[in-house]
């Protein structure tokens, strides 16, 4: 069982950086594939990027020469740090984690965290 918490959402105008945190409790942190998600109002949840437990990247190609995803398995957390914020980058984000070794899809991560708004105006 993994609980996870996410962090460091807000409000930026465009062009502005955020650093998104999600922290995770329970055991074997460093076995999970930890990945993000987005879900803008009225769309799908969308895959932004994971970091799996062997530290593979992978990324939306849209969103790839800006947001970065970052693991320390020491402090048990997961990061997204996203720069160049565009006003379409409005929504909740939402991490989750997966024992499989990489997945895009949402119904194949076993744990989500309740989501941290990020707000991008322009």
């Amino acid at each position: 069982q993994v609980q996870l918490a996410e962090s460091g959402g807000g409000l930026v105008q465009a062009g502005g950086s955020l650093r998104l945190s999600c922290a995770a409790s329970g055991r074997a942190f460093s076995t999970y594939t930890m990945g993000w998600f987005r879900q803008a109002p009225g769309k799908e949840r969308e895959f932004v990027a994971a970091v799996s437990w062997n530290g593979n990247l992978y990324y939306v190609d849209s969103m790839a020469d800006r947001f970065t995803i970052s693991r320390d398995n020491i402090k048990n957390s997961v990061y997204l740090q996203m720069n160049s914020l565009k006003p379409e980058d409005t929504a909740v984000y939402y991490c989750a984690a997966t024992r499989r070794l990489i997945t895009m899809t949402p119904p194949e991560y076993n744990y989500w965290g309740q989501g941290t708004q990020v707000t991008v105006s322009s």
